[in-house]
């Protein structure tokens, strides 16, 4: 049986790809795995390479989804962030982000917080 929550994480990081376009970035990767830990969206503008954290929760949820993203998720994330800069060198400044995808009502997506250098 599948896991409940990958449809709604799915559309999260769909809706939080699409809204790192609207604000002027380019989605290089989505879901980078390496045996250290896995990035879910990669994106880049003129001056940063952001390696993105998206967490999707229903409206409502009893724990913020920001607080998800604990030591050892931080641990993960820049584990998987340095494998992708080793084998892709540029010269944009690294940042690790935190986008928080709230669903409402009939499914609607909203960004209910965007944790810019989060960590």
């Amino acid at each position: 049986m599948g896991n409940p929550k990958k449809p709604i994480g799915d559309a999260g990081e769909d809706f939080a790809a699409a809204q790192l376009e609207a604000h002027g970035f380019r989605v290089i990767a989505r879901n980078f795995r390496t045996r250290m830990g896995e990035v879910d969206i990669i994106a880049r503008d003129a001056r940063y390479l952001v390696f993105v954290e998206v967490k999707a929760r229903k409206a409502g949820s009893m724990v913020a989804a920001e607080e998800a993203v604990d030591y050892h998720k931080q641990r993960r994330l820049r584990a998987a962030a340095e494998y992708y800069l080793a084998g892709h060198p540029n010269e944009l400044q690294p940042r690790f982000d935190v986008m928080c995808v709230e669903t409402g009502a009939g499914g609607v997506l909203t960004i209910s917080n965007w944790i810019e250098d989060a960590f």
